[in-house]
């Protein structure tokens, strides 16, 4: 099949386009207002953008309280979601009002940020504090001039892993079982069964060629 994006005439029940670009990961994005009401939300338009300096990226609907909290307060956190929060993740989508606050609404234990004021959740393995850098606004579709979209590019100032999850030296990822957006209502968990390693291939010193070793990644960064 094929469909041009300006008028989504797919043919099929749903848009089909989050379905394809996956997994996404979740940032599970924590902002004060200005009035000082703590707001939790999740997106899965998120992602590391740079690790030096370290940045993060989320796209907001225009409108949300993240948005319109961070543009005002310039700060945030950045939770990992993992497999055991999927609950509490899902009831702090709820598009409540902006006076209600999502860490009451799932009953999420929050704990205190070291350098920001955001807190962060309490039972996620891992989570980024973050600076606001800049937000851009993005086109809106013609067919949907009611709607449209903010990308929020932050810093991250600041790094927290709970311990539990640091084997040898490196992350525990398949540990951590960090959840995944797929498209529809559709989610993935990474886990031991799905996690594999590679090794990247080694370039001779000419620049020409390259080989591939081939088996489990042997520890070396080329």
């Amino acid at each position: 099949m094929f469909y041009t994006t300006d008028t989504r005439k797919h043919g099929l029940k749903f848009d089909p386009f989050k379905a394809l670009v996956v997994p996404r990961p979740i940032g599970w994005v924590s902002t004060i207002s200005a009035d000082g009401v703590a707001n939790l939300a999740p997106f899965s338009f998120f992602n590391a953008i740079s690790d030096y300096p370290p940045m993060l990226i989320f796209s907001v609907a225009n409108g949300k309280d993240t948005l319109n909290n961070i543009e005002a307060t310039r700060e945030c956190t950045c939770s990992i979601v993992s497999h055991s929060l999927v609950d509490e993740m899902n009831m702090s989508s709820a598009p409540v009002g902006s006076s209600v606050s999502e860490w009451d609404l799932g009953n999420i234990e929050m704990t205190s940020s070291q350098l920001v004021k955001p807190p962060r959740v309490a039972k996620s393995p891992a989570a980024f504090e973050c600076s606001h850098w800049k937000t851009v606004k993005l086109p809106i579709n013609k067919e949907r001039p009611d709607s449209g979209f903010t990308t929020v590019i932050v810093t991250v100032d600041a790094v927290y892993i709970d311990d539990a999850y640091i084997k040898d030296g490196l992350v525990d990822t398949a540990a951590m079982q960090p959840l995944a957006r797929l498209g529809y209502m559709d989610y993935a968990v990474v886990n031991e069964k799905n996690m594999f390693t590679l090794n990247r291939p080694a370039v001779s010193e000419d620049g020409k060629t390259a080989t591939l070793e081939s088996g489990p990644w042997d520890g070396v960064f080329r």
